[in-house]
């Protein structure tokens, strides 16, 4: 048996916001065909396991109710590799911002 997660842990919850079929009509058939699903990290409420339902509180203060995904989650996103043409670009735009004494 799992362990209980203490109320105030930072975690992660999931929700099916929309099922397959229930998507807007406008969007593609491959869209339409997989639910509309939301992660949300949060503070724990009250405790509880992986796998049940929970709510939790934002950072910005918002109350959602999923299903306890993980504990104490990672951020997973980025922002790609840098791309080669805008860090030339960057010595450019602050030579060209010094020279008019925007920036030092």
């Amino acid at each position: 048996m799992d362990k209980i997660v203490a109320a105030g842990t930072w975690v992660e919850i999931y929700s099916v916001v929309l099922a397959p079929g229930r998507r807007a009509a406008q969007i593609p058939d491959d869209t339409q065909q997989v639910p509309l699903e939301m992660r949300v990290k949060g503070y724990l409420v009250a405790p509880a396991h992986v796998g049940e339902e929970v709510e939790v509180v934002t950072p910005a203060g918002r109350r959602l109710r999923g299903t306890l995904a993980s504990i104490n989650p990672a951020y997973s996103h980025g922002f790609g590799a840098p791309i080669p043409e805008l860090t030339a670009i960057a010595s450019e735009v602050r030579a060209l911002l010094r020279a008019r004494g925007r920036v030092r």
